[in-house]
């Protein structure tokens, strides 16, 4: 870790570092695991270029989230360049894991915001998110999701006019397709699996969140994009809060803003499956 993080995490928890230990996993942001003077360990993300407010957006999104049952870290502090939470030890999941899991998301997304958006930007991966509120959620996931992706990805030379083309069909019946009207579902927002941990109890937690109000099948659309998930999860879920009719046929819509996003992030291997998925909607 740099010195000059060092000395800021150290400041902002009142005792020095002992030892910090690099740790794998993040393709973002540096990450160690710290041990203090005062016999405490803790988990910090740090990142000296890191954009203004990206680690505050982020301690704000795991606070959205405490408004469900299911467990996130605690925010220990936070600062430009670091965030610190706690240090959460792994353990083997417990029997009912899954029902928990699904269970949990359920009331999670039942915790309405009540806007479609969000009073703050934030970011997925290290991509700028949009969450100025709409009135309605088709206008939401046109003009706060897919659109600013798409621009992106247009202008990097990612997409062609023919796939713009088809985007802007979508466009002109999203509202039709997204879905019964439902209330703003308080979203995780990056749910993969690699954003899901096992607590010290064996129960769920979690981490790295994208958070906004909107429709609850992205969660679950994402949830099912890269797998990880049981189908106990999402029987526990619908179980708990049963879903609209139709809505697996709407999972290909709703992946393909995060196929936008790895399309962006990650280059031309996602476009097959962006223009798979934007095949299976028109």
């Amino acid at each position: 870790m740099r010195p000059a993080t060092c000395a800021a995490v150290s400041d902002a928890l009142g005792t020095p570092i002992v030892r910090a230990t690099p740790l794998s996993g993040g393709d973002i942001h540096e990450a160690y695991s710290v041990h203090l003077a005062d016999g405490r360990c803790v988990f910090v993300k740090a990142n000296a270029s890191a954009p203004k407010d990206l680690f505050e957006a982020e301690a704000r999104g795991l606070a959205f989230l405490r408004a469900g049952p299911l467990r996130v870290p605690e925010v220990l502090a936070v600062g430009p360049t670091f965030l610190v939470l706690e240090r959460i030890e792994t353990a083997p999941r417990r029997p009912d894991f899954d029902e928990v899991l699904g269970r949990g998301l359920a009331a999670l997304h039942r915790a309405s915001p009540g806007v479609f958006g969000l009073d703050h930007d934030n970011t997925i991966g290290r991509l700028p998110q949009p969450n100025a509120p709409t009135p309605d959620w088709a206008t939401f996931y046109r003009a706060r999701r897919l659109e600013p992706q798409l621009a992106r990805a247009s202008e990097s030379g990612l997409v062609d006019a023919r796939l713009r083309r088809h985007f802007d069909r979508l466009f002109a019946k999203l509202p039709e397709r997204v879905g019964p009207e439902e209330p703003p579902a308080r979203l995780h927002g990056d749910l993969w699996a690699g954003n899901l941990i096992v607590d010290e109890t064996g129960a769920p937690c979690l981490i790295d969140p994208a958070v906004y109000g909107g429709h609850r099948e992205m969660d679950l659309a994402m949830m099912r994009l890269f797998g990880g998930f049981s189908e106990r999860v999402f029987q526990a879920y619908d179980e708990a809060y049963p879903l609209a009719p139709g809505s697996a046929e709407r999972v290909p819509l709703y992946q393909l803003y995060p196929l936008l996003v790895h399309l962006n992030l990650f280059g031309r291997s996602y476009l097959g499956s962006l223009q798979d998925a934007l095949g299976r909607v028109l």
